[in-house]
């Protein structure tokens, strides 16, 4: 059976990103791999195996397209509440609490929040399936 262990995105200043990764979610480097061309570095934390790849090409000064293709990576958290405030007073500029409820029921409670290079993370709250 396939395990998930990574997800891959292309970001433009390896530092920045590093740093807003390490801010939001805890997350420290794992592994950091340089090539001639561009330099691999591998972003997990205690909480899961899974980790986030940062690709930053080497020489690159243009931010990436990421088109109309491109979704979300998902986070999980136990209290949404206290880290939307967390991420208030960090500066990262997470968007409103949403109270997903489709049908009536509450089916998750989420926020988004964006990386530096624009892309789009949900921060969830544990419950139901989104644990």
């Amino acid at each position: 059976m396939a395990k998930a262990i990574h997800s891959m995105i292309r970001v433009l200043d390896e530092a920045r990103s590093v740093a807003f990764y390490e801010k939001a979610f805890g997350l420290t480097v794992a592994d950091r791999l340089d090539f001639p061309e561009f330099t691999l570095v591998y972003m997990s934390n205690p909480e899961s195996e899974f980790e986030v790849e940062l690709t930053v090409n080497k020489g690159r000064t243009e931010p990436y397209d990421l088109g109309d293709g491109y979704g979300h990576l998902a986070v999980s958290v136990e209290d949404l509440d206290a880290e939307h405030a967390r991420f208030e007073a960090e500066g990262l500029a997470p968007r409103k609490l949403v109270e997903f409820a489709p049908a009536g029921e509450v089916v998750a409670r989420f926020f988004f929040v964006a990386d530096p290079d624009g892309y789009q993370i949900e921060v969830l709250e544990r419950g139901g399936r989104f644990k």
